[in-house]
């Protein structure tokens, strides 16, 4: 049984959507599966969902990939190694609490009797 792996359309009217593939090559477009290995929105242009094992353990067995598969396969291996080679994010440095306006006030008492006697002498 010649296995491909290839796409599926599972969107509706004006809105594509597919799924990717392990199935007998003999077999409609949107018939029965064998392995469902991801998901691709085409409007977005980008992976849902890829398995890239599930790739890899088909092609092992002798199953042919369409073009867009092998598209769609090394998509997912370079955000896989964009995923690895990201640093760990730094949690945001919370600033020190600053002063409350308490201590403005008490400043502001202590200049104003200084500014009366100064003015009364």
């Amino acid at each position: 049984m010649p296995v491909a792996i290839r796409l599926s359309r599972i969107g509706t009217k004006h809105k594509p959507f597919f799924r990717v593939v392990a199935v007998d090559s003999r077999k409609k477009r949107d018939g029965e599966c064998l392995e469902n290995i991801g998901t691709y929105d085409a409007i977005k242009g980008e992976l849902v969902r890829f398995d890239a094992e599930r790739y890899d353990a088909w092609i092992q067995k002798g199953a042919q990939p369409s073009d867009t598969a092998k598209k769609l396969y090394r998509l997912a291996k370079k955000k896989a190694a964009k995923v690895e080679s990201k640093p760990a994010a730094k949690a945001p440095v919370k600033k020190a609490a600053a002063p409350k306006a308490a201590p403005k006030k008490e400043a502001a008492k202590e200049q104003a009797p200084a500014e009366q006697t100064t003015t009364s002498a």
